[in-house]
């Protein structure tokens, strides 16, 4: 009797293992969310001394949101984010969800900013606009080297004014 209660505990334990094994991140996971995280706040700071601590010198970015935009280092990007504060300088960007698996780390976070300089073509308008975007960003050695991104260019320029949704039919 003994020896069956023994395995059956032995049996829970096993499984309860497994069961936590199967959803927990590793070290280095929660670390690259950290590092991410961390990178997010940099950003909304526009503090670009202290991002360099997390974003490598030939960081990539690929989005198909902005196909004629490429990002190639470190510099580059930088000169992206400094386009986008000059066009929106209240900008934010809130992080909603983050979960990571090896070196990625998957996001989404809501951009927010008042459209208050040219960008793009397209004149200052004093709108607000709100965007939901979504990603991965890959990491090695602690820093972010790579970056996929989009969001609902559409969404965006009609909030602005400059694309008018389509009309209903009746």
């Amino acid at each position: 009797m003994q020896l069956k209660g023994s395995l059956t505990v032995l049996s829970l334990v096993i499984a309860i293992g497994a069961l936590t094994g199967c959803n927990s991140e590793s070290r280095q996971e929660i670390k690259n969310k950290a590092v991410v995280r961390a990178a997010f706040d940099d950003i909304n700071r526009q503090d670009f001394d202290s991002l360099k601590r997390f974003i490598s010198e030939n960081y990539q970015r690929h989005s198909q949101a902005t196909p004629g935009v490429v990002i190639k280092d470190y510099d580059t990007f930088i000169a992206l984010i400094k386009e986008w504060y000059t066009a929106f300088p209240d900008a934010v960007q809130t992080i909603k969800r983050l979960s990571a698996e090896g070196d990625l780390v998957a996001f989404q976070a809501t951009f927010e900013g008042t459209h208050q300089a040219p960008m793009n073509g397209i004149p200052a308008t004093g709108k607000k606009v709100t965007s939901e975007a979504f990603g991965f960003h890959r990491l090695e050695n602690g820093k972010i080297v790579e970056t996929w991104v989009t969001w609902d260019n559409l969404a965006v320029l009609t909030q602005l004014g400059a694309f008018p949704p389509p009309t209903p039919k009746e």
